[in-house]
């Protein structure tokens, strides 16, 4: 299966996108290329910025806060736990965030706090799929991928924290 993806700059960073040959995105990282391609096996991955326009205008729209939701199909690789908790953080609203344990919760596997926090680090698609609104019981932004400054940074955009 053929993979296209496209990188460009945001507030946050330079941000690459990956989607399959239906459209549906696969992967989505901060960072260049290589970053995307060290979070998705993509097998064949090519340039494609024309069949990602959508993609980027809704990144665009998110960052200069005229958009709260994608509506983009999102097509995340993953095991069927992994795939729940994926599920379960597109219900958690912009501008919202929720612990380990209440996601847990939700997902009716409670005391299962770190099992969904691994699957929340392995998430294929940040952003689109918000692993960034999710924090430690204390409040702490505990663990992100590309970096706690960058899930500080997205979730003040989106009014869930003060800036500092």
């Amino acid at each position: 299966m053929n993979h296209f993806y496209d990188s460009f700059l945001t507030p946050s960073g330079e941000f690459s996108v990956a989607v399959n040959d239906a459209g549906a995105i696969v992967a989505a990282a901060f960072g260049n290329v290589s970053d995307l391609r060290e979070r998705f096996d993509a097998g064949t991955l090519n340039r494609g910025p024309v069949r990602l326009a959508a993609v980027r205008h809704q990144v665009a729209e998110y960052f200069s806060g005229d958009r709260d939701a994608f509506d983009l199909p999102l097509a995340p690789i993953g095991t069927a736990f992994q795939q729940s908790v994926w599920k379960a953080l597109l219900e958690i609203p912009f501008g919202e965030t929720r612990t380990y344990g209440e996601l847990a919760a939700a997902l009716r596997h409670e005391g299962a706090a770190r099992a969904v926090g691994r699957a929340n680090a392995t998430n294929p698609i940040c952003v689109f799929i918000p692993c960034h609104r999710v924090i430690g019981r204390d409040g702490s932004l505990t663990g992100y991928a590309f970096g706690e400054e960058i899930k500080r940074q997205l979730l003040e955009h989106e009014g869930a924290l003060h800036p500092v």
